[in-house]
């Protein structure tokens, strides 16, 4: 009985362990490379989990598009081009910081709207309800002491 427990405990470790081995570690030239790899794919969106990096993500097409972007870096490529080669592909969804212009301007400037908005709800509700309050409100009258 240990000896099946032992055999099956050494096939989930194997299994556990595929994912590692099917990680094909990237080409780099240098350190530098790989620093400017790691910074251009920080600011990059994975196209299919939509909130993490390219560089967290361990979904299949984000390897794919690590391994484009190093081709492309290798190819004497500078960032801005190769933002701009993915945000063709992929529109500016790829890119964290989407470029302003007349698609992108409520992206820009939505937050900032909607608390701009809020602050005028809230100032003309507190408004009305303090003219509601002196416009109802009567003169207080001193309470006699044989009612306390």
């Amino acid at each position: 009985m240990t000896v099946l427990r032992r055999l099956l405990a050494a096939v989930l470790v194997l299994l556990l362990a595929l994912p590692a081995w099917a990680i094909d570690p990237l080409p780099f030239r240098d350190e530098a490379e790989h620093a400017r790899f790691r910074a251009l794919t920080k600011q990059l969106r994975c196209v299919m989990c939509q909130n993490e990096s390219l560089s967290d993500s361990s979904a299949m097409i984000a390897q794919d598009l690590r391994r484009e972007v190093l081709t492309l870096m290798q190819q004497g490529m500078s960032d801005d081009e190769i933002k701009a080669f993915l945000a063709e592909r992929y529109t500016d969804f790829v890119l964290y910081r989407p470029p302003f212009d007349r698609t992108t301007w409520l992206l820009w400037f939505g937050p900032g709207l909607l608390l701009l908005a809020g602050g005028v709800t809230v100032g003309v509700v507190i408004a009305r309800r303090k003219r509601a309050l002196d416009e109802s409100e009567e003169p207080l009258k001193p309470v006699p002491d044989e009612e306390w």
